[in-house]
Formats: structure tokens, sequence, C-alpha cells
């Protein structure tokens, strides 16, 4: 979007100098335009270099959210498994017989 609006008022500023070169102004000398249109021009490039610093950022913010989210996910389903894992080796109420620490291996298996 903002580079949409920059290239919005780089036409106009394009169409600003065209009309100030053909037309003049009374109110400035032509070197006062001059150094206003410079200005402007430098202004207007400083912004364009800011949001081309912004865009890369952003877009190093934005591979780094993705990097979070992935191995977020990943953590999320290993805990799910290790509760899984923790529920299935509990004892079931029952003394730990042989029988009982056997039948635990088949369900883990």
């Amino acid at each position: 979007e903002l580079e949409n609006q920059l290239t919005t008022k780089s036409k106009t500023l394009d169409e600003l100098k065209q009309s100030l070169a053909s037309n003049g102004s009374a109110e400035q000398t032509p070197a006062a335009q001059s150094l206003r249109m410079a200005e402007l021009c430098e202004m207007k490039d400083s912004i364009v270099n800011q949001v081309a610093q912004l865009k890369a950022s952003m877009q190093s913010v934005l591979e780094q959210w993705r990097a979070y989210d992935e191995i977020y996910a990943e953590v999320s389903l290993m805990t799910t498994r290790y509760l899984y894992c923790i529920d299935q080796c509990k004892p079931s109420g029952e003394e730990a017989s042989l029988e009982a620490l056997k039948k635990q291996v088949k369900t883990l298996q």
C-alpha cells in the first residue's frame, strides 16, 4: 500500500516539475523553484529507501514467524505424544505384578 502511494506521489511530483518548467511561477524565482523541487525529490527518495528497508525488515519478521509456527506445531505434537505415553505408562490401579507389566509392555508396543 505504501509503495502504491509512493508511486502516486512520484507521478504527482513529476507532473508538478513539468508544470513548473513550462509555466513557471510568479511567486518564486526559477532558482527557488529548482531548489524546492530538488528538496522534494530528495525527500521522496529518502521515503522510498525507508519503505524498501521496512519491507525487507517485515519480510524477515514474517520468515521468523513462519519458522516459529512450524517449530511450535512440532513441539505441540511432541508434547501431545509424550502426554499420551505418560498416560499409557500409569499403573492401572492394581499392584505392579509381572503380568500387569507384561500387559503394559504389549500395549505400548
